[in-house]
């Protein structure tokens, strides 16, 4: 290794420890940054089904074939891993069981789609739910004709169908987000209409008592620390640390932190 690679790898080294270190005080204080309009935190009971759902930064190659609760495998490689394990560590009294059933490319129509099989069949004692993206993404080239009204009507009819089947279940509404300076984010195209996404996830948030996860704080307060290729390749997709910082901020917002 020459003298420049050595200092690139040092340097590089150095920013991911300072990234690992610095993302537990990122969450809290993205938390702590967004007024409270749902639920203040979530209660596990013993043997509680924590199910979730989402496209593809839920989904983040988990495999189908796998129907166990708690396995890599099924769970995926992605944020949802990383909160599973800190619940079931943090947690084995309690014997949970984690199920992850994100579909990659989904819009919530899609979820509505498929949620007799892949969430009220499971009976769900708390539901988390990140859906959005898509839902402006794909109105920019992928075809997809709708608007935010279309995702606002259909996100607000999917919960009410949802506490109406499961009328204890415990929300919580991820807030949809991007990593400004991405390869797929050009700021003219998704700003500000893709803020009205977000919006409208905190407003039913509100509405239906969930706990919201301020991911887009979480990120905008992660760019003052390390590059957007740092978090994520395309603005969309986390990668590894980010996933690391969905997790915190996850289990920073529902209390599950401890």
């Amino acid at each position: 290794m020459n003298n420049s690679t050595r200092r690139d790898f040092l340097r590089k080294g150095a920013v991911a420890a300072a990234g690992a270190l610095l993302i537990p005080e990122i969450a809290k204080a993205a938390v702590a940054s967004e007024p409270r309009v749902g639920a203040a935190k979530i209660t596990l009971q013993k043997e509680a089904v924590l199910l979730m759902q989402g496209d593809s930064i839920t989904d983040a190659g988990r495999k189908r074939e796998d129907t166990n609760c708690n396995t890599q495998d099924q769970l995926g490689n992605g944020y949802s891993l990383f909160i599973a394990a800190q619940l079931l560590a943090g947690h084995a009294d309690k014997q949970l069981k984690i199920y992850n059933r994100g579909i990659s490319g989904n819009k919530v129509y899609q979820l509505r789609d498929r949620w007799e099989i892949d969430c009220l069949a499971f009976h769900p004692d708390v539901l988390s739910i990140l859906i959005g993206v898509n839902d402006y993404w794909h109105t920019l080239g992928g075809g997809y004709k709708g608007t935010v009204e279309t995702y606002e009507n259909d996100y607000r009819s999917l919960l009410q169908y949802t506490k109406n089947k499961l009328p204890n279940v415990q929300l919580v509404i991820g807030e949809p987000f991007i990593v400004k300076g991405g390869s797929a984010i050009e700021e003219h195209r998704w700003l500000p209409m893709f803020d009205e996404y977000r919006k409208v996830a905190k407003t039913l948030a509100g509405e239906f008592n969930a706990v919201f996860v301020p991911y887009q704080a979480a990120f905008d307060a992660a760019l003052k620390k390390a590059s957007a290729r740092y978090w994520s390749h395309d603005g969309v997709h986390p990668d590894l640390p980010a996933r690391q910082l969905m997790a915190s901020t996850w289990l920073e917002a529902t209390g599950l932190n401890k």
